[in-house]
């Protein structure tokens, strides 16, 4: 009962943020709790009788948990994981908020979360994963994490307090060279076949270490052939086929990490035609392909939080895509690594807007991309965006960084992060 007046704060906090700000109550109540309780996350953490999995790296930790806790669930085990993408300490504190019963109690066997590359190495510092999924170091957020070097660095301190298995990326060097610090580590790798890699639209792009290139080892898990959502998998030797939910060759590598990360937790009880259906009917995180329906009419909303992640979500952008809203929040501190992205799949853009609207508007221009319509009040862009006239083509697309996406999203009433469908 220690943490019963705390909790209650808590809670009563996330009620008041969110009378305020509906769909809003993620940050500050876990801020709060973690000032009253600072131990409740680690002794709830500490509390799974399967122990605790991590899904780390700098891009695709939601997708990959998500795809994690469907297999692992479907297989009839009790999960408790972060479906908001709080992945950062005090959005922990605030999943037990929303989650847990007054003693700081939350139900499940087993613990899957997605974990920051910085927090969750302070996290292993007073909680030990049983499991770690460790999927890529890509040039990202350099103005918090100043050289890749320094995530790969981060990666390590979790992968080496690991009691069980750490799961790497075969194909990328940096993860390679975390595996060579690991002695003593049970290693399993997950990646991409070269025939799968050639023939997909746009390259995984990850941060180059300027080190002398490691052989890259066999992978127990790989995509061997992926087609728009279609995708082939070599689990162990036993192959299997479905449909991811969004496009592009990320998806299909957050896929074959989460099947190999499933079948480590499931051991014998793994079933890969299982896990393949759960996968095969998985809508996606919100925001990574998401479509909606709004006033009638289909949607796509399509997240970018880095340049590797702008450049193969255009990459993977549909052909037919004749209306594109374009926005750049707040999130975006150093709008200049938009410029290293090829925006050449942008034919035309209807509405540019968000916080960096000004720079999202010249990236645009010297590329000689037609805008219809700059708009800086980024509620009346997204009313007029929405009002245009059906396309006769495709559906509405929305190209958004992850400040513009919360905005969006609380504007328009989409508060349950679960409230997914599948395209």
């Amino acid at each position: 009962m220690r943490y019963l007046p705390a909790i209650l704060i808590g809670r009563l906090v996330r009620f008041a943020v969110r009378l305020v700000r509906p769909g809003g109550g993620s940050a500050l109540p876990g801020l709060v709790l973690s000032k009253l309780a600072p131990n409740l996350v680690f002794d709830t953490l500490k509390s799974f009788k399967q122990g605790l999995v991590i899904v780390t790296g700098t891009a695709g930790k939601s997708t990959t948990t998500k795809m994690i806790v469907a297999i692992v669930r479907d297989h009839g085990m009790k999960v408790f994981t972060n479906p908001t993408t709080a992945n950062i300490e005090q959005g922990f504190f605030s999943t037990i908020i929303r989650h847990g019963n007054l003693k700081g109690k939350v139900p499940g066997e087993i613990a899957i979360l997605e974990m920051d590359e910085g927090h969750a190495a302070s996290i292993v510092e007073k909680v030990k994963p049983k499991t770690t999924v460790i999927l890529n170091v890509f040039e990202d957020q350099l103005d918090r994490f100043i050289d890749p070097a320094f995530v790969r660095d981060k990666l390590l301190t979790v992968a080496r307090a690991t009691t069980g298995t750490v799961l790497l990326n075969a194909d990328d060097q940096n993860c390679l060279i975390i595996n060579a610090d690991l002695t003593g580590k049970h290693v399993d790798f997950f990646g991409i076949s070269e025939m799968a890699s050639e023939g997909a639209s746009g390259q995984l792009e990850y941060a180059p270490t300027f080190l002398r290139q490691i052989e890259t080892p066999k992978a127990s898990a790989r995509v061997m052939n992926v087609a728009e959502r279609q995708i082939e998998v070599s689990i162990n030797g036993e192959d299997s086929k479905f449909i991811l939910p969004s496009r592009g060759i990320h998806f299909a590598l957050d896929a074959v990490a989460a099947l190999a990360t499933a079948r480590d937790i499931l051991g014998p009880s793994f079933d890969l035609a299982r896990a393949s259906k759960a996968l095969n009917e998985l809508p996606p995180v919100f925001s990574r392909g998401e479509i909606r329906e709004i006033n009638g009419e289909s949607v796509e909303f399509i997240l970018i939080q880095n340049p590797p992640s702008f450049q193969l979500n255009l990459d993977n952008l549909a052909n037919d895509v004749e209306q594109i809203f374009f926005a750049i929040g707040r999130d975006v501190h150093d709008p200049s690594w938009m410029w290293t992205v090829d925006v050449s799949r942008l034919k035309r853009v209807s509405v540019v807007s968000g916080f960096n609207y000004a720079d999202a508007a010249l990236l645009l221009a010297y590329h000689e991309i037609p805008v219809e319509v700059v708009e800086p009040d980024y509620f009346k862009a997204i009313d007029n965006f929405l009002a245009l006239p059906k396309p006769s083509r495709g559906v509405k697309t929305v190209i958004y960084s992850a400040d513009a996406m919360r905005r969006l999203r609380r504007y328009l009433g989409f508060t349950d992060p679960e409230d997914v469908q599948r395209g």
